[in-house]
């Protein structure tokens, strides 16, 4: 009877909406993947953004996004998927999400297959959320109503020290509580960098910096130690990302935190680093691993274990996943996305401000990037 009942209740998928954006940055960025010539500058983003509206007249959004490459398959693959939300219980978010992680399996079930249904699933939250009355953080059982962020976008190769140290300054005026940089390009010049950097914002800032997987074993060791003099707050992705046992190696090797974990696309090489004591900071990002759903599992394996958590990019999502973490971690403070929103994230005393509006707090903006792709309404008829 109960479950009658429910189904009864239940608010379906009546329409289903995507779009494909390109949004600029305002200038060409580089780290140490186009240092070693694997990777180009990055000059945009591109975003797939996910509207679900529901028979009881809510609507959620969610959004996925791919740098350099891949933003067009993710629209085609949401095609693909679309059509099997419609008349779905909008309420049964784990069900759907593995039918539509299983509708793709033929292409896998981590990178693009997931980062696919990661818009469906946080458009899913966030009208749940706002079913509630409440934000996606409180709705999910919120810690804190601030976070500890840190600024990244003024810290990249393609800067000059300078600049390095004139972003840093400015990121902290405007209330950011951390400062990282990249390195992975000429030793001497990566702590000539961090030397400055550490000068500029004093010692009791949190500096972090970020190799971008482009160190070896023998590099990361030998600058690892270099490095120490600097008390950062951590050192990313120092080796290839699939490399637990280096990043074991490494962390038993240092004094400073090991964080890693953002290029990763399926939650089983997440929870690898996790069993191999591998890293100090997990670094999930819950658009690549497929959504607010996996993003929890892991989320709460870390927390068992006393890791922090510190979410990659996507700052206007993880605000929310970071809130309703127990172990307090960190948010990186990006703005990229914001052109797509007519909504801000509040700065306060080194922290973000967790948006009290029901859901992620999101409305697309009129005036969202360069519109590359959308597809036609689906609706139940």
């Amino acid at each position: 009877m109960a479950e009658a009942v429910a189904v009864r209740g239940a608010a379906r998928v009546a329409r289903v909406r995507c779009g494909l954006y390109r949004v600029p940055l305002a200038e060409p960025v580089s780290d140490a993947k186009v240092h070693t010539g694997r990777q180009a500058p990055l000059g945009d983003v591109d975003v797939l953004v996910a509207r679900i509206a529901t028979d009881d007249g809510l609507e959620g959004i969610g959004f996925s996004y791919s740098k350099r490459a891949g933003g067009p398959a993710l629209f085609a693959h949401a095609q693909q998927l679309a059509p099997l939300l419609i008349g779905e219980d909008a309420l049964a978010i784990g069900r759907i999400w593995e039918r539509l992680v299983w509708a793709g399996a033929s292409i896998g079930r981590e990178g693009l297959a997931v980062q696919t249904v990661a818009a469906f699933d946080i458009a899913l939250h966030d009208r749940k959320a706002k079913h509630a009355g409440l934000s996606l953080a409180a709705l999910l059982g919120a810690h804190r109503d601030s976070v500890r962020c840190y600024d990244t976008g003024g810290g990249f190769l393609s800067a000059t020290v300078p600049e390095l140290v004139a972003n840093a300054e400015r990121s902290l005026a405007r209330g950011v509580g951390g400062i990282k940089i990249k390195v992975g390009g000429d030793p001497r010049e990566d702590l000539t960098r961090v030397a400055a950097v550490r000068e500029a914002i004093g010692g009791s800032v949190p500096l972090m910096v970020d190799a971008n997987q482009q160190w070896d074993r023998a590099v990361a060791r030998r600058l690892g130690r270099r490095l120490e003099r600097f008390e950062l707050t951590w050192i990313e992705e120092p080796l290839d990302a699939y490399d637990v046992a280096g990043h074991a190696a490494l962390r038993q090797a240092l004094d400073t935190s090991i964080a890693s974990g953002e290029m990763l696309s399926a939650t089983r090489d997440l929870r690898r680093l996790l069993e191999a004591d591998a890293v100090d900071v997990l670094q999930p990002d819950a658009v690549r691993i497929g959504g607010i759903t996996p993003y929890l599992r892991i989320a709460a394996l870390a927390a068992e274990r006393g890791i922090t958590v510190a979410p990659h990019f996507a700052t206007e999502l993880h605000i929310h996943l970071a809130a309703a973490q127990p172990v307090e971690g960190w948010v990186e403070y990006f703005d990229w996305l914001q052109p797509l929103f007519d909504e801000r994230l509040e700065l306060d005393a080194g922290r973000l401000r967790v948006p009290e509006r029901p859901g992620l707090g999101l409305t697309l903006s009129g005036h969202a990037g360069t519109l590359l792709q959308a597809s036609a309404e689906l609706g139940a008829g």
